[in-house]
């Protein structure tokens, strides 16, 4: 997809990728060989029906086009913008093997902005009687995936969500230049008109707990909590002022609009000489905020080379094109402060690849001796996140797994109480937005057989 200039869009927030043109996407739905076997469609965790849309995009059927991708996806418009495509439907896609594969990804977001523009998003509803009851409790990916699928089935859904806003990690994770907020909230009010009701500002296992909401008279409860809570590296030095974990630093400028202060009354302090700890798209999404609040310089530094990275490439090359300095083989050792506590400094120590860990990757050793100093008077800490533990805590007989105290959940992910399930990466641990919307997806058909029963 085309894109803007990196000098334009270094400037704001506003969207960097501009999508497909009416023809682009005639010409990517036209590659689409209309595969038998369709291993596209295997690979994607949703399971989208590819060949099908890309037919419909083919012939020039918009309106249908979306019809057969919300089958399976209830909210593209954000996936379109935010899916991982290239490691998924298009690293299956045959082209692939010979050359570029087809664009699934941007055609995709082209179909699901296509609906939004031209109101093609409200859905009829089922009949009202004997409705069943669901509770959603998170609205992120999982959450909207669920309430989405059990309103289209004609259950009263009611979402409960601790921010003010809903939309989960996709509304106060995801940066606007890579997701604008106006999708996320067109998507929300998609899910409105169908009757789907939020009541934000509850915190299910403080405001309330499970067992209120199923005394509430909820058939079931669907927990979609996420993993919003921060890793930090136990390091000294890691409590001085301006080190921020990438939760608190992106959350308040993407949800709470700290880059329009002081229209909006949340201030955030980003000095000149930014240090991004960590190499996933979290990472690239705060190196690249940083630059956009002003930075002058702003380094990634992660512990193993280029090769090793999780963030998608794409968003790599953003980043680099933007300004953003990798610094690969580096890992912190201490945060040296000033004499106010405010951060000055992290030392950094050189890294070597030895053997593969459980993931596959080769891991890091230190060289000794290698220690330097790094200046900077801003350190964001991207190192990954833990699940919020509240409703694990507050739900006698829940069970849990792992040391996270990830949910525990069979094959239609109904946990230990009957009733309460739960997917994404309160089950998953971290995983991406698609992850999170494919077991959702999987968990709401479970929801609805049991409710069939």
């Amino acid at each position: 997809m085309a894109k803007r200039k990196p000098e334009d869009r270094v400037k704001d927030f506003d969207e960097v990728t501009l999508g497909l043109s009416d023809e682009e996407a005639y010409y990517e739905a036209n590659r689409c060989l209309q595969c038998p076997k369709q291993s596209c469609i295997s690979a994607c965790p949703v399971g989208a029906l590819i060949p099908t849309f890309m037919k419909a995009v083919k012939e020039r059927d918009l309106a249908k086009a979306y019809q057969v991708v919300r089958q399976k996806n209830r909210i593209p418009a954000i996936s379109g913008r935010v899916c991982p495509q290239e490691s998924l439907c298009e690293e299956e896609c045959v082209l692939a093997r010979v050359g570029q594969p087809v664009a699934i990804g941007a055609v995709e977001r082209y179909i699901a902005d296509y609906a939004l523009k031209n109101g093609l998003t409200k859905e009829v509803r089922p009949g009202e009687e004997e409705r069943k009851k669901v509770a959603v409790v998170g609205s992120g990916p999982a959450g909207l995936t669920v309430a989405a699928e059990m309103v289209a089935k004609g259950c009263e859904v009611k979402v409960f969500e601790a921010l003010h806003r809903p939309g989960g990690v996709v509304l106060y994770g995801i940066p606007e230049f890579r997701l604008p907020k106006k999708i996320v909230e067109q998507e929300i009010d998609s899910l409105k008109r169908q009757g789907v009701e939020f009541e934000n500002g509850v915190i299910v296992g403080r405001t309330l707990t499970v067992k209120d909401l199923f005394d509430d008279g909820f058939d079931s409860v669907f927990v979609g909590t996420g993993a919003g809570s921060p890793k930090f590296m136990g390091l000294p030095g890691e409590s001085l002022n301006y080190i921020y974990s990438s939760n608190e630093f992106l959350t308040r400028i993407n949800l709470l609009k700290a880059y329009s202060f002081p229209t909006y009354g949340t201030p955030v302090k980003v000095g000149q000489k930014v240090v991004v700890i960590g190499a996933g798209n979290t990472a690239m999404d705060s190196s690249r905020t940083a630059l956009r609040m002003g930075a002058d310089e702003v380094y990634i530094v992660y512990r193993r080379t280029r090769a090793e990275m999780p963030a998608r490439k794409e968003e790599v090359l953003n980043a680099e094109e933007e300004g953003v300095q990798l610094m690969m083989l580096y890992s912190p050792v201490r945060f040296m402060g000033d004499e106010g506590g405010s951060v000055k400094g992290v030392e950094l120590q050189s890294m070597e690849l030895g053997e593969p860990d459980a993931s596959g990757r080769r891991r890091p050793k230190p060289v000794e001796g290698s220690g330097f100093l790094k200046e900077a008077d801003t350190v964001v800490m991207a190192i990954g996140n833990r699940v919020n533990p509240i409703i694990q805590m507050t739900t006698p007989g829940l069970a849990t797994t792992g040391e996270e105290g990830l949910i525990k959940v069979d094959e239609t992910y109904e946990s230990s109480i009957k009733g309460l399930y739960a997917a994404g990466d309160v089950v998953l641990g971290e995983a991406t937005v698609i992850e999170a919307m494919g077991t959702g997806q999987k968990a709401a058909l479970s929801m609805q057989r049991k409710m069939a029963q």
